[in-house]
């Protein structure tokens, strides 16, 4: 135990003081959000307006055809369709031509059928769009009003069934949308944080161990520590790694996000568009929201949702690393690595996208084998508990975990025993088989 405290300290010690390792705790989260600000600005760059000439043959749409940022709406007489057709292909400033043709015995349909958009350049999806959400709301409107129905009686029809949803299982409480979204949320935020932890720490493991065989300096360490203590210090190791670079992150999250909520205020009345967006965040009440949130949040069973997280995290982690360590081990060079990570990926990768479903059915069969099985159940698991897991299943998943990790160290360390020390021989399966039965 001591020897594995010692190679724990010596390869947090070792991987802290990597000058990758402070520029890439200290820059990742500047350059994520730097990242997300130049997709916005991008977005914002290919961002371009649109201007058509219109002949409105129906007289529909004159005056309720509205211009706005993007689009531009140009009403031209009919008796000029000709020859703005003409010249539409030398024009400069003019994206397109839009026809609409008379409306006969308030048929619609024909309308819609023959109205025509002719262009001189390629216009983006998002635009022709526009367009056609544009004449729809027009024509919308006329349809009302040959219906006879006002615009209150419409909204009352399309009004949607607000169905309430009571758990009787669950003390008769109310099962709402938001509830499930809070719910959701949560679960995709726990699922990939312990996805990604478990792909870029656990590859971190089998690459320590690449270089130290590599470089030949395990075989001075091995001299004085047995095989399984040093794998398990290094897991350990690059665990606390880890754990330190989270934890950095999170406060820097936290500090971030207080220094943004304190000038958001401010910072609204300066930027474009500022105060329409306060008037939106006032028609949508926040605190409301925020309260209803918080009440979801407070009525899960977080003591329970904490331990399983955290013991799902670590025997997964632990897992997938004694894994990658025996990878690391059996191998001479990153390229061979390639073949036998897929063993590790594959099934995280399944538990992952197969945990999307489970959202929709927590309950259902595939959530319960995903749960249960090792290779998946580190994230499967995690997706489904804040929607409420039976004991006995979380009891069970937990005990095979548990099981199948203490397996998977035994089976790594006699491969890392060997393997250690092999150099030149590429590891087959017989060869693998051989050094676990050794």
């Amino acid at each position: 135990m001591k020897n594995i405290f010692l190679i724990t300290k010596r390869e947090y010690l070792t991987q802290v003081k990597k000058k990758s390792f402070i520029i890439l705790t200290l820059l990742a989260p500047i350059l994520m959000i730097g990242f997300g600000a130049l997709i916005a600005f991008m977005f914002k760059a290919n961002e371009s307006s649109s201007t058509f000439n219109v002949v409105d043959k129906s007289g529909l749409f004159v005056g309720n055809l509205k211009s706005d940022n993007t689009i531009k709406y140009v009403f031209v007489p009919k008796e000029n369709e000709r020859a703005l057709t003409s010249t539409l292909k030398e024009m400069t400033g003019i994206e397109g031509l839009l026809i609409i043709p008379e409306l006969k015995n308030n048929n619609f349909d024909e309308l819609e059928k023959n109205t025509k958009l002719l262009i001189n350049k390629k216009i983006g999806f998002d635009t022709k769009s526009s367009v056609s959400t544009d004449l729809s709301k027009v024509i919308k409107k006329e349809k009302i009003k040959t219906l006879g129905l006002s615009e209150d009686q419409l909204v009352n029809l399309d009004k949607n069934f607000d169905l309430n949803t009571e758990n009787v299982v669950d003390n008769n409480k109310a099962d709402s949308d938001l509830d499930f979204g809070v719910k959701s949320g949560l679960s995709m935020i726990l699922m990939y944080a312990v996805f990604m932890f478990i792909i870029i720490y656990g590859v971190r493991v089998m690459r320590s161990v690449l270089e130290e065989k590599n470089n030949r300096v395990v075989e001075i360490i091995i001299s004085s520590v047995k095989p399984f203590e040093l794998m398990m210090g290094k897991i350990l190791g690059v665990t606390l790694v880890a754990l330190t670079q989270f934890a950095i992150w999170i406060t820097m999250s936290v500090l971030g996000a207080i220094f943004l909520n304190t000038g958001f205020q401010a910072m609204q009345k300066q930027i474009p568009g500022g105060e329409q967006s306060s008037e939106m965040l006032q028609k949508f009440d926040i605190a409301e929201t925020a309260t209803q949130v918080s009440h979801i949040l407070l009525d899960m069973n977080f003591p329970l949702i904490i331990f399983v997280f955290i013991v799902f995290f670590l025997m997964g982690y632990i897992f997938y690393s004694s894994m990658y360590a025996a990878i690391g081990s059996a191998v001479d060079n990153e390229t061979e690595t390639q073949q036998f990570t897929l063993f590790a990926i594959i099934p995280l990768t399944l538990g992952m996208y197969g945990s999307f479903t489970i959202m929709n059915n927590p309950e259902g069969p595939l959530g319960f084998w995903l749960s249960i099985i090792p290779f998946t159940s580190p994230v499967a698991m995690i997706a489904r508990i804040p929607f409420g897991v039976p004991a006995w299943q979380i009891a069970l998943s937990m005990a095979l975990l548990i099981a199948s990790t203490l397996l998977m160290i035994f089976l790594a360390a006699k491969i890392y025993r060997v393997g250690i020390l092999m150099y030149g021989n590429k590891a087959s399966a017989k060869e693998l088989w051989k050094w676990i039965r050794s």
